[in-house]
């Protein structure tokens, strides 16, 4: 009987061991160095008062490009990717006259853009179509690895990347994806003859980019989640080395968000905080009946898919991820809804393009394509301000947020936020039991009202944050009918 009391207090003691470990580990400092932080997630946060993460609207700036060339691009254009380089903005998207359905004539097509706002078809002579080559197609599905049909390239920023492979693709279906490689983004030649990576479904945009997070090249792909075509359309992830060799690291974790058909997932580091990656996907609902079978007839979608269309409707959810198979649901409700008229109340309609990119000093756009498998199928654009995808709000009574411990690098504390007129945003750096540090209380941060992208936070007349660069800290942001997009520790 004793000896069975001992093991009884052993495993006691080895499990409260293990519970305090846990414990100890989760109120360890996150290292945040000078990395800019956004307000997509509850990472940081350890609790709120009266304050709110919310997801804002943006704006709706209209068409910027239509699909309308009747030899190599019509109703079905659609998997577009937006990059943004030295070179302006580069716009790649599917082109050719086979649906989702008909893999009929395909092609990647290419735009390009000075502002991201006026965009070209520049005539590029690289492949015949309906007899000439005047047109901007820079790849057709004569290869038969129909990589076309859902082709999705990203600029490679591996420091060391041979100027040959600046570029890099995946796209395929039948058989698995394969892998591009280009100097320029135009000229195009496969890596390797075989599929690069065969792990899943792939009948949509699958994306992949370099993490320096990471320091591995990573891929998230389409998959089902009761096998293939059975279930949920979902997200899954798979990791490389060198683009050639990849290994599946499994389906994405949600967490105790539901289920949804997440139809592309367009997922890439945002360009001013690349630790965090920033999922604008395609949700697709499915039995969502909108437009009446008249009204479809209308539109003069195609008869053969004419039910399945009108009776499925497709918008835009932001998700996020700091890398691993976690991925964030923040926020359950759509970032872009359809808009006015029962023209974008269709399936597959409303399809984002992958990347959101900086269009000026204070905003940057996301892109979407309308009026899928319609006459006027087109690209539209719409804005945030910078960071500006969501934020930590609170009305006029007031609220704070306190942050969980957290290690800095750099002597300046900087925000991005917007008040009213009457509102207000005050700052204190706290010890671990969230006591304000002398110098550094809300008391002798003076009020910061305005509408700013870059405010340096000063106490009592100091902004410097040296002497407490490296050491754990708390952040408590005091609120008032103020929205917080995000902040930044930097030299």
């Amino acid at each position: 009987m004793g000896a069975v009391k001992w093991k009884w207090w052993i495993l006691f003691g080895v499990l409260l061991t293990a519970s305090l470990e846990g414990a100890l580990q989760e109120s360890e400092p996150i290292e945040l160095g000078s990395r800019r932080e956004l307000f997509v997630d509850r990472r940081l946060i350890d609790s709120l008062d009266n304050v709110r993460l919310v997801l804002h609207a943006p704006v709706d700036e209209g068409p910027v490009l239509q699909f309308n060339q009747p030899a190599w691009e019509e109703k079905h254009c659609t998997y577009a990717t937006v990059i943004h380089s030295e070179r302006g903005y580069q716009l790649y998207y599917r082109a050719g006259l086979g649906s989702d359905s008909d893999l009929g004539f395909q092609a990647t097509a290419y735009a390009e853009s000075n502002d991201g706002i006026h965009w070209t078809k520049p005539a590029l002579g690289l492949f015949e179509v309906a007899g000439n080559r005047d047109n901007n197609v820079i790849l057709t599905n004569e290869r038969k690895d129909f990589a076309v049909h859902n082709f999705s390239p990203f600029l490679d920023t591996r420091p060391g990347v041979p100027e040959a492979e600046r570029y890099k693709a995946l796209g395929g279906i039948k058989g698995g994806l394969y892998a591009y490689v280009s100097a320029d983004g135009i000229h195009w030649n496969p890596l390797r003859d075989q599929p690069v990576f065969t792990e899943g479904v792939f009948d949509s945009q699958n994306v992949s980019f370099w993490s320096a997070a990471e320091q591995c090249y990573l891929c998230y792909f389409r998959t089902w989640t009761g096998g293939d075509f059975a279930g949920y359309r979902t997200i899954s992830r798979a990791r490389s080395e060198d683009f050639i060799h990849w290994t599946a690291e499994g389906e994405m974790d949600f967490g105790d968000a539901p289920r949804e058909h997440l139809y592309i997932n367009q997922t890439a580091p945002y360009f001013r905080a690349p630790h965090l990656y920033l999922s604008t996907a395609a949700r697709l609902v499915i039995g969502r009946e909108v437009l009446t079978e008249q009204q479809a007839i209308a539109l003069s979608l195609d008869p053969k898919y004419r039910e399945e269309t009108r009776r499925e409707a497709s918008d835009v959810v932001l998700l996020s991820s700091r890398g691993g198979r976690k991925m964030d649901r923040t926020f359950l409700s759509s970032l872009v809804r359809p808009g006015i008229g029962y023209e974008n109340w269709i399936s597959r309609s409303n399809f984002p393009a992958l990347n959101l990119v900086p269009t000026g000093p204070a905003e940057m756009s996301l892109y979407v394509v309308q009026n899928y498998a319609q006459a006027d199928v087109h690209l539209r654009r719409y804005t945030f301000r910078l960071d500006g995808l969501a934020s930590a709000q609170s009305d006029a009574a007031g609220g704070q947020l306190l942050t969980r411990p957290l290690t800095f690098s750099g002597s300046q504390l900087r925000l991005n936020y917007s008040t009213s007129a009457a509102g207000s945003v005050r700052v204190e750096l706290c010890d671990l039991k969230g006591q304000p540090l002398p110098g550094f209380s809300a008391e002798e941060c003076p009020e910061i009202v305005g509408n700013e992208l870059e405010r340096v936070v000063m106490w009592k007349g100091r902004g410097r944050l040296a002497e407490l660069s490296g050491k754990p800290v708390r952040i408590r942001f005091l609120l008032k009918d103020a929205d917080l997009f995000s902040f930044q520790f930097e030299q």
